[in-house]
This record gives structure tokens, C-alpha cells and sequence, in this order.
């Protein structure tokens, strides 16, 4: 987006929260995208990797890096807007929180690209906040010959027990459904979990939920309705762990939306848009990328999706014609 309004000679001002990439920096290391290269790639820069294969977080990094510099964009990185006000008159006073002290900018438009993963999903249970545990994996040598569990069944957490497993750790997994969605993995993953897993080398308890956790592993309670909690003696059990890693999910934070009087719908926050220009119920105030999902509970809105997003906002702003609907991706890949 800050691309597009350089372009066009648009005077803009660009804030981040932390530093550029920052969702990304707290992959995993060499994480790689679901995503082919070509459906990542922004501002029309191709993105190459050295394998050809799919960018890993150090290629996707470098990349944004790249970009910033090729544009010369201005960010101010570490600086979070922590007030929006709209003023009588026109416009809004958006006031940000550097290191240096408050700051306040006045603007006419307010484009929020927020993303939708900015904060863990938590479960709530006793013991989340003890130090062994950790809605994020670190690097897997951290994990070299100590018992983890992982819980989740989708991407981040069927990786994490792969890697971590390849470094020599005793991994357990739990997982609330009765098995893995094949479709909703990396095909490169599924085969390998699958394996490990029947062979023993890596345990699953499926159908189970964590009901507590203590510093010297965690508790599983079945969700099997077939299986009841009372009365069932191995309805509930421990497992025993040295590092437990909760990887359930992401969701958005959508407060910059409030600050700015975005309608949000349903316990997800769905912000309110017209589709044609992604402006929101508040004139001037546009949305673009994946916050446009708020939290959502199967990814349909990803990268790939919202390139189009850059062009109806920018066309709404020069005041030229909606550009047309790009036909749907055949497989999405995230």
C-alpha cells in the first residue's frame, strides 16, 4: 500500500507497532510459506529464493527488507498509534507512542492493514502462564532431548512436532479432533506426521483437551463424547513434559478499528467495508489485508487474496473506478 501511494505522489505516513516483518520474525527459524513465491511477492518485486522452492521465513524477511529499501519507504518502525481521533472539521489526529514520547499527526484517510494473527489464541486453563510453557516455538534445539507437548492439530503444530522430533525430543501431541485434516496441512507434512505417529515415534492422543497444567507436564481431559469426563476412569490423565507449547491458533487485534469507530461484527470482530473501495462505516477510514477477516476461525483471507485490496483503495483515492473483481484462486495455499 505504501508502495502504491509513493507511486501516485500520494504523501503519506507509514506506522509499525515493532519492526517490519514483525509476525513473521516470531516464526519458527527457516519456516517455510504454504505459499508459492509468485503469490507472495508484493509491490511487483519478484521474489526468488536460492532453491527455487518455497520462501522460509530468513527469505521472506530479507525480501520486505529489499522492498523498503528499493522504495525508500519511510517507516516508522517501534512507533504503535495508540489514539484515533476523528475531528469535527474533517480528518483525524492519530496519535502514536515511540520510545521518545508521544507523538501526534494529523491526516486525512486512515488505511489499517493490521493483519489478522497478532495475538496467541489462549485456552485459559490454570498453569498457562507458567514459565515452561508457550503459544510460540522457539528454535527447535531449544527442545534437543527433553519431553514436549504440543497442542494443536493444524500446521504450526504438526511442524513443530516434526522439527522438534528431528532434534531429538520426545514429543506428545494432543489434538481436540479425532484426526488431522489432510486438507488443511502442508502436503509435505501430513505423510511424515502420519508415519510417526503410527509407528510410535511420535504420540497423539486425539479427542483430548488440556484442563490444566502444571510445572511438571500437563492434564488431558477427553472430548469424546462417546467417552464421558464422570465416572470414566481414563477420561483424564497426565502427561508428563518439560516444555509444553499451546500453537491453537492466532487472533487479530482489531483495536486500532474501535479507536477509529469501525463497526466490528460478531465475536470474530468482522469490520464493516464496502468491498468495491475497502472503505469502512467510517468515511476516510479504509481497510486492507487480512484484518478484514478480524480472527478467523478457517483462513480464507490470506496474502494471496488481498492484493486486490492495494488497487480499490487506491483507486477510491484518486477517485478513479473500482477495478474489477479478480476471478478466485483455484487452490487457495495458506
Amino acid at each position: 500500500m505504501a508502495v502504491a501511494l509513493k507511486r501516485h505522489d500520494i504523501s503519506y505516513v507509514q506506522f509499525d507497532a515493532k519492526q517490519v516483518g514483525q509476525t513473521m520474525f516470531w516464526w519458527p527459524p527457516m519456516t517455510r510459506w504454504f505459499s508459492s513465491n509468485e503469490r507472495i511477492a508484493i509491490a511487483g518485486v519478484p521474489l526468488e529464493t536460492v532453491d527455487q522452492g518455497k520462501a522460509t521465513r530468513e527469505d521472506y524477511l530479507r525480501y520486505l527488507r529489499t522492498v523498503v529499501e528499493q522504495f525508500d519507504l519511510e517507516v516508522k518502525t517501534f512507533e504503535p498509534v495508540v489514539g484515533i481521533e476523528k475531528q469535527s472539521e474533517g480528518g483525524f489526529v492519530v496519535t502514536t507512542s515511540p520510545q521518545r514520547g508521544k507523538q501526534q499527526y494529523r491526516l486525512q484517510k486512515i488505511i489499517l492493514a493490521t493483519g489478522g494473527t497478532a495475538f496467541p489464541r489462549k485456552l485459559d486453563v490454570k498453569g498457562e502462564d507458567l514459565p515452561h510453557v508457550s503459544h510460540y516455538m522457539g528454535d527447535p534445539h531449544i527442545y534437543f532431548r527433553k519431553r514436549v507437548l504440543i497442542v494443536g492439530g493444524r500446521n504450526s503444530a504438526v511442524e513443530a512436532a516434526l522439527r522438534i522430533h528431528q532434534v531429538g525430543a520426545d514429543v506428545t501431541i494432543s489434538y481436540r479432533r479425532s484426526e488431522f485434516n489432510a486438507k488443511s496441512i502442508k502436503y509435505w507434512l501430513y505423510p511424515e506426521i502420519m508415519g510417526l505417529i503410527r509407528s510410535g515415534r511420535i504420540r497423539a492422543h486425539f479427542n483430548t483437551v488440556v484442563s490444566e497444567i502444571t510445572p511438571s507436564g500437563a492434564r488431558l481431559a477427553s472430548c469424546d463424547e462417546s467417552r464421558p469426563l464422570f465416572g470414566n476412569p481414563w477420561s483424564s490423565f497426565n502427561v508428563p513434559a518439560d516444555f509444553v507449547l499451546l500453537l491453537v491458533g492466532y487472533v487479530a487485534d482489531m483495536s486500532l478499528a474501535k479507536m477509529a469507530g469501525v463497526q466490528l461484527v460478531g465475536e470474530n470482530e468482522i469490520p464493516v467495508f464496502d468491498e468495491r473501495t475497502m472503505e469502512t462505516n467510517v468515511p476516510g477510514v479504509y481497510i486492507a489485508g487480512t484484518a478484514t477477516g478480524g480472527t478467523q476461525a478457517r483462513y480464507r483471507i490470506f496474502l494471496e487474496n488481498c492484493h486486490i485490496h492495494i488497487e480499490r483503495i487506491l483507486a477510491a483515492i484518486i477517485g478513479a473506478p473500482s477495478p474489477p473483481t479478480p476471478e478466485p484462486l483455484a487452490q487457495p495455499e495458506t
